[in-house]
């Protein structure tokens, strides 16, 4: 996936973009295709300088009101990406660096990027007042207090303590 990832990035992207110029370069010509991408890249540092801006000042408000910052760190974030993208030469980054910037389809993908990851963030946090955080460890041969082959009791193990309770005393 790594490996995939990386050819879509480095290789992909990049010829899109060339051939996104070329296409643009022949319907307008070439001198108001690089007019253009010049034009852009200083409309997306100067939209990424106000909603950054922007971004701080929700920072620095949140800190002052007590609470953990979390919309305000991923609004910058996306603020940082999304300049990223506007000053990169090319039309389909410059799409994907204002939808970035924008602050209504920021807002779209701050919550698709929180709900993704939030189900990851929970099955990963550790469980509180389970000795040992509630972790699974995966057990193997070798591992201490497994027998020797793998088998049905190379599982995943989950620390913790259990109390016995009498059925007959539950209401």
């Amino acid at each position: 996936m790594p490996f995939l990832l990386l050819l879509v990035l480095f290789v992909l992207v990049p010829i899109l973009e060339i051939y996104v110029i070329i296409q643009v370069g022949q319907a307008i010509g070439a001198w108001w295709t690089i007019a253009l991408l010049i034009a852009d890249s200083i409309a997306g540092s100067v939209l990424m300088r106000s909603q950054g801006r922007a971004a701080w000042r929700r920072f620095q408000a949140a800190l002052t009101e007590g609470r953990v910052p979390g919309r305000e760190v991923l609004d910058g974030v996306l603020i940082i990406f999304g300049g990223a993208f506007l000053l990169t030469p090319g039309f389909c980054s410059d799409i994907v660096g204002a939808l970035l910037l924008i602050p209504p389809t920021r807002a779209v993908i701050r919550r698709i990027i929180v709900r993704r990851f939030s189900f990851q963030v929970l099955a990963d946090m550790p469980s509180p007042g389970i000795p040992g955080g509630g972790r699974r460890r995966r057990r193997g041969p070798g591992s201490p207090g497994t027998p020797g082959a793998p088998g049905p009791g190379d599982a995943y193990d989950v620390d913790g303590t259990a109390t016995e309770i009498d059925p007959r005393r539950l209401p």
